[in-house]
């Protein structure tokens, strides 16, 4: 094997691991998410543009170690969080951290996928997915079941900050067109977009289940 296929093996290795962590490595990527500045402002930050009243009741898809799901927690301090995520331990790692909100029944995270959705007692306000949408089969398909969980009127948001090795501010804005595609072809309306000037940039996508439509 030469240097320059070992070199991408190893990188794909590293972009399975934070696409699904598992074993140790995933461990270890579930610290670096955490602990690392920019996911955290961009957590946060994403999680501010629901404007998420005390009572919302919230689903998170592929919430890694849970510092959205903290946050999200903090403002819906009547509601209920959910939270589904494909790697076991990302949702140990989640629970942990969110472990007085788990135990008050208050945050309820579970090991799924977003193509095997769980069933919800109640309609959703909001819905949102960090950095996730990208390792989703189908996620246009995915988008309309999701938008069948929300109530009329409930909030979507999605957020994508490009990983590649490079990526500019025109990266950004080019998986926010995306993602602003992908929800108008679910029915969502009306759309906008938010940035966060990190290195590379943010790009929020925020939309509402309209009242009356139907997937």
């Amino acid at each position: 094997m030469t240097s320059k296929s070992f070199k991408q093996c190893v990188i794909t290795a590293i972009v399975a691991q934070f696409g699904r962590p598992r074993g140790a490595a995933g461990r270890v990527v579930g610290w670096v998410l955490a602990h690392r500045g920019s996911n955290r402002e961009r957590n946060l930050w994403v999680a501010s543009l629901l404007d998420v009243r005390p009572t919302d009741r919230v689903l998170e898809i592929g919430f890694g170690p849970g510092v959205a799901i903290a946050e999200l927690a903090r403002r819906a301090t009547h509601g209920r969080i959910y939270g589904i995520d494909h790697s076991a331990v990302m949702v140990r790692q989640a629970s942990r951290r969110n472990a007085v909100a788990v135990r008050a029944h208050r945050v309820e995270l579970r090991h799924a996928s977003v193509d095997r959705l769980p069933r919800f007692d109640e309609p959703l306000d909001a819905i949102v997915a960090v950095n996730s949408l990208g390792f989703w089969v189908d996620p246009a398909q995915r988008l309309r079941e999701l938008r069948g969980l929300l109530r009329p009127g409930g909030r979507i948001a999605l957020a994508s900050q490009p990983r590649c090795p490079g990526a500019t501010a025109g990266d950004t804005a080019r998986a926010g067109a995306e993602l602003r595609d992908l929800l108008h072809r679910a029915g969502f309306t009306p759309v906008r977009v938010e940035t966060l000037p990190l290195d590379p940039p943010v790009a929020c996508v925020i939309a509402t289940n309209p009242a009356g439509g139907r997937p």
